[in-house]
C-alpha cells in the first residue's frame, strides 16, 4: 500500500476530486500536476493496468513519474457493470480528464456531453492529438506532431529532422490542460458551470514554433534549423576543450563580451575594432568561433567553469540525465524527492523524481502519495460512491473491477 506522506506545502486544490481517464504521458500529466497542487486525483485504469506501467527503454519512467499522488480502480469498462461504476465514479467528480480519440468515450457514456448532462458544474479536460477540424481523427504521437509541426525540422540539422530528447509536446499539452482546467475552476466559482477544455499535441506544437513563424513574418527569411541558425549572438555555442570534454559558453552583450576577454586574457580581441559591438561580432562570428575554439582547446572544462562561475558569466556544463541525480543545487533546494516504485523489477525500490518546478508559499509541492499499485484503491472508491461490499465482490468476481 502506498501511504499518505506529511508534507508542508500548500494544497490549494485539496477537496478537488479529478477522476482520469488517462494513458500514456499527455493526459496523465495534466492530473499530475493538479495532484502535486492538491487535488484528490483518481486513475481508473483497465483491468490488467495502464500500459506505461510495463513499457521498457525511454518509456521504463512515464508511469512512476507521471502518477504520483494519486489513487487507482480498475475497471473493465467493456463491461455494463464496469462502465456504470466509471460513470457513478465520474458523478462524484469536479473534474474529468481523459485522452482517447475522439468518440472513444461515448459508447460508455463518459463523453462531456453525457456526463454535463447530469452534473453541470462538470470540468471536463479533453486531451487530443488535432483541436476539433480536418486533422482531429488522425492518430497522433509527440513524435508526429513535432515532424509536421516543425519542432524536428528546428531540432535536427539540415536535412536531418530530429525529435527534440523528450515528451514535449505531451508534457506541455498535459500542462496546457491542467491550465484549462484551473481557468474552468474560477469560472465555475463565479457562474456556477462547468465547461469542456481542450488541449491537443499539434497545436502545442505550433505554439512552440510561434516565435519561428514570427521570425519568418518579421524578417521574411525562412529559419534555419538550430544547429545552423543566425545566431543572434556570436558567443554562444559549445566547446570542445582538454581531454575531449564540452562546455557550453555564451557572451550575449558588449559589457559581458568584454569581461569575456578580460577574465579569458583576450585584450587583443576587446580592443579589436571589428569586434566592437555585438552585431559586428555576429557578422564575423565564423572567424570569431575558429579563434575562440582553438584558444579554448587546450583549457580544461572545470577551470572555466570556475572563471565563468565567479565573473557572472553564462554557462553550462553538458550532462547526462543521470548527471541530475548528484547535482547540488537540486540537492540543496529539495528539486527531487523520494518515490517507491510500483511495477517491474524494482518494485519496491526507492528512487528519487523531479518535482513540477515551482515552489508555492516557499515550499515545493512534494510527493504525497507513491504512484498506486493497480486496483490498490477500487474497494476505497466503490464504497465511497455507495456499492455495498457485497456488489464490489461481485464486480470483482466478474472481473468488471479488480
Amino acid at each position: 500500500m502506498s501511504d499518505q506522506l506529511d508534507t508542508a506545502a500548500p494544497q490549494p486544490l485539496k477537496g478537488l476530486r479529478v477522476v482520469e481517464f488517462t494513458h500514456m504521458v499527455m493526459g496523465p500529466t495534466c492530473g499530475m500536476v493538479l495532484a502535486d497542487m492538491g487535488a484528490e486525483v483518481i486513475k481508473v485504469e483497465p483491468i490488467d493496468g495502464e500500459g506505461t506501467r510495463h513499457l521498457l527503454g525511454a518509456g521504463a519512467g512515464f508511469f512512476p513519474l507521471f502518477n504520483r499522488n494519486k489513487k487507482s480502480i480498475a475497471i473493465d469498462l467493456r463491461q455494463p457493470a464496469g462502465a456504470e461504476a466509471a460513470r457513478r465514479l465520474a458523478a462524484s467528480a469536479d473534474v474529468v480528464a481523459e485522452n482517447f480519440k475522439p468518440g472513444a468515450l461515448v459508447k460508455f457514456g463518459l463523453d462531456y456531453a453525457s456526463l454535463a448532462d447530469q452534473n453541470p458544474r462538470l470540468i471536463y479536460a479533453s486531451h487530443k492529438g488535432f483541436l476539433p477540424g480536418p486533422y482531429e481523427h488522425r492518430t497522433a504521437l509527440d513524435e508526429v506532431v513535432q515532424m509536421m509541426g516543425g519542432l524536428a525540422y528546428m531540432t535536427g540539422r539540415p536535412g536531418d529532422p530530429l525529435r527534440a530528447g523528450t515528451s514535449v509536446n505531451d508534457i506541455m499539452g498535459g500542462m496546457f490542460g491542467a491550465i484549462g482546467v484551473l481557468g474552468a475552476l474560477i469560472q465555475r466559482g463565479i457562474t456556477g458551470c462547468g465547461m469542456e477544455v481542450q488541449s491537443a499535441l499539434y497545436e502545442n506544437t505550433v505554439f512552440l514554433m510561434g516565435q519561428h513563424m514570427l521570425q519568418f513574418a518579421v524578417t521574411g527569411r525562412h529559419p534555419k534549423p538550430m544547429p545552423a541558425r543566425d545566431s543572434p549572438w556570436a558567443v554562444y555555442d559549445v566547446f570542445t576543450v582538454k581531454d575531449g570534454e564540452q562546455i557550453f559558453l555564451a557572451a550575449v552583450s558588449d559589457a559581458q563580451f568584454n569581461v569575456f576577454c578580460d577574465v579569458l586574457g583576450f585584450a587583443d580581441l576587446k580592443s579589436d575594432p571589428r569586434y566592437a559591438t555585438n552585431n559586428d561580432r555576429v557578422r564575423l562570428r565564423p572567424e570569431l568561433l575558429a579563434i575562440l575554439r582553438e584558444r579554448l582547446a587546450p583549457r580544461p572544462a572545470a577551470e572555466l567553469t570556475s572563471i565563468f562561475e565567479q565573473a557572472g558569466l553564462p554557462y553550462a556544463p553538458i550532462r547526462r540525465p543521470e548527471d541530475l541525480y548528484d547535482d547540488p543545487h537540486l540537492l540543496a533546494t529539495g528539486g527531487l524527492a523520494d518515490v517507491v516504485l510500483t511495477d517491474g523489477d524494482k518494485a519496491g525500490q526507492t528512487v528519487k523524481t523531479t518535482l513540477l518546478p515551482l515552489t508555492m508559499a516557499g515550499e515545493r509541492l512534494t510527493v504525497r502519495r507513491n504512484p498506486p499499485h493497480l486496483g490498490e484503491h477500487t474497494e476505497e472508491l466503490l464504497t465511497g460512491i455507495g456499492y455495498p461490499c457485497a456488489q464490489i465482490e461481485a464486480l470483482r468476481r466478474q472481473r468488471a473491477v479488480c
